[in-house]
């Protein structure tokens, strides 16, 4: 697992470099999500990179993931609520989120945010559960 983790990360920092210029088009909440890598790990489980584009104010609401995130936030300003905590990050600036955390996102930057989500999921699970 720890190689898995560590190969996840030297990703991160990969795509975080190649796509800083990117064109956004966002759904009508604002968000755009380009999905970037896809991978499998080792039959069960795959690696996801997903790069989220935040228009000015825009939202995420509470959700999970069935895996773990790593969320790497490429410009703006973006804060999170987890387990009760909020959490604002900036550009350079990551955080951890374990599998079935239920969290939301939001810009609360000046202008467009982003961020690179990585997840370790299990194969074959959606990457992503809204909350009821």
């Amino acid at each position: 697992m720890k190689t898995i983790v560590a190969k996840t990360a030297a990703a991160v920092i990969l795509m975080a470099a190649t796509l800083s210029a990117h064109a956004q088009k966002f759904d009508d909440k604002g968000i755009a999500r380009t999905e970037t890598v896809r991978r499998d790990v080792d039959g069960k489980n795959e690696a996801i990179q997903v790069r989220v584009d935040f228009a000015h104010n825009a939202a995420f609401p509470k959700h999970s993931h069935p895996g773990i995130e790593i969320a790497y936030v490429l410009s703006g300003s973006v804060e999170y609520e987890m387990d009760g905590k909020t959490i604002r990050l900036q550009a350079g600036e990551s955080l951890y989120i374990p599998a079935g955390a239920v969290h939301s996102a939001r810009n609360v930057g000046t202008g467009v945010s982003a961020e690179l989500a990585t997840y370790l999921v299990e194969k074959n699970q959606p990457i992503v559960i809204l909350d009821k």
